[in-house]
């Protein structure tokens, strides 16, 4: 690897055997340092009971890490160069996310957002920079244009977000406001020239964090029956819903991938509109997670909420991302009306559970199975050509 910087050049769409790399993969291990201590901070807001507050400040923190995330993906699907500053760089944002994950606690707690405002601003000049060496790089007027517009755009929004959360202090409709301006960013920074993004590297970025988050998941759920387990001889109580949830999450895992959603996306409106899509895929993967944790302290009597109440942090959750996922995936690829309402039935069906007592969670588990178990016989009735399980 040359120690001398070189000119940023844009990749191939059409590159064959386009892979993430290590340091891809080390970026999404810290980021979910991040999401483990959004989901953390979930937990004790639902156990004590502050639902609305808790799921308002859940959903503003993961969408500054999901989006800071996506920034990271998108561009180094169109620019990854992996040579001595591209990688420098990267670790500054990295950096940027450990400092992020720091603040969370804070800012759920207190609504104290210096230190996430503060890691967010590590990570976005760091983003700006590299837009800017593409830019200077691009010998294409409109690809260079596309590239400094990134940048200006993204710097512009860094600012607001300091001027929005630290100085007006304008809560969750000032965020709400700042969501919007970064999510037009990319519209508008791509309206001269489109960036040549990999859609088979994006598909599996987008798979491998799905699978991170997932695990993230099983590890927070099995912290949870662990401690209980030590502190309470409640195996009567934790094991169905234990069982229920790895269900769940296996049945994530298998309706997700069924699909190679890489050939939906051709163009950047589709690409773009699955992107933002996995907010809700991504923030409910974790949320069941969190939704576990709940469960398990309300079996023991740690927890100041009903069954139902704790019932409802799995199956809502579980729920949003079936129905994310065949929103996004799988619909794109049924042949049958009895495939297209597999998912979005299962959905009303885990939804249902929630009234199922202290054995919800069980249940919305065995009907995720069953899910799963439907949408393979239907898949195999189809020609080999038309085949898509779940």
């Amino acid at each position: 690897m040359p120690l001398t910087p070189r000119l940023m050049t844009a990749r191939s769409r059409d590159e064959v055997h386009r892979a993430s790399t290590p340091l891809e993969l080390f970026f999404d291990l810290c980021f979910v340092v991040a999401v483990a201590q959004a989901g953390g901070r979930l937990v004790h807001a639902l156990a004590a009971g502050h639902t609305g507050e808790g799921i308002v400040h859940y959903l503003m923190i993961f969408f500054g890490i999901w989006w800071a995330w996506m920034n990271f993906t998108w561009f180094a699907s169109a620019y990854d160069i992996d040579d001595t500053l591209y990688r420098v760089v990267t670790l500054v944002q990295i950096a940027g996310v450990l400092v992020l994950a720091a603040g969370v606690p804070r800012a759920f707690d207190d609504s104290d957002y210096r230190l996430v405002v503060a890691g967010y601003l590590v990570m976005r000049l760091a983003l700006c920079s590299q837009w800017v060496r593409a830019g200077l790089s691009e010998t294409d007027p409109g690809a260079r244009r596309t590239a400094l517009r990134y940048a200006g755009g993204v710097a512009l929004c860094q600012a607001g977000w300091v001027v929005v959360l630290l100085v007006l202090d304008a809560g969750p409709f000032g965020f709400a406001a700042m969501a919007v301006a970064e999510m037009l960013v990319p519209w508008w920074a791509e309206r001269t020239s489109k960036s040549p993004w990999h859609p088979g590297h994006i598909a599996e970025r987008y798979g491998l964090f799905t699978l991170i988050v997932l695990g993230e998941t099983v590890a927070a759920a099995t912290v949870a029956v662990q401690e209980a387990m030590d502190e309470h001889e409640a195996l009567g109580e934790l094991l169905p819903i234990a069982g229920g949830g790895l269900l769940i999450v296996f049945a994530a895992w298998w309706i997700y991938f069924a699909v190679p959603i890489h050939e939906y996306l051709a163009n950047a409106r589709s690409g773009f509109l699955w992107g933002y899509g996995h907010f809700l895929v991504f923030g409910s993967a974790a949320a069941i997670g969190a939704g576990l944790e709940v469960a398990v302290e309300q079996a023991v009597g740690k927890a100041e909420i009903s069954v139902r109440a704790a019932s409802a942090a799995v199956t809502i959750p579980a729920a949003v991302f079936l129905l994310t996922v065949w929103a996004l995936h799988a619909r794109h690829f049924k042949r049958t009306v009895a495939q297209q309402l597999t998912l979005p039935v299962s959905a009303l069906a885990v939804l249902a559970s929630t009234f199922a007592g202290d054995r919800a969670v069980l249940v919305a588990g065995l009907v995720a199975a069953v899910t799963v178990a439907v949408g393979v016989t239907l898949s195999s009735r189809q020609a080999p050509e038309a085949e898509s399980a779940v």
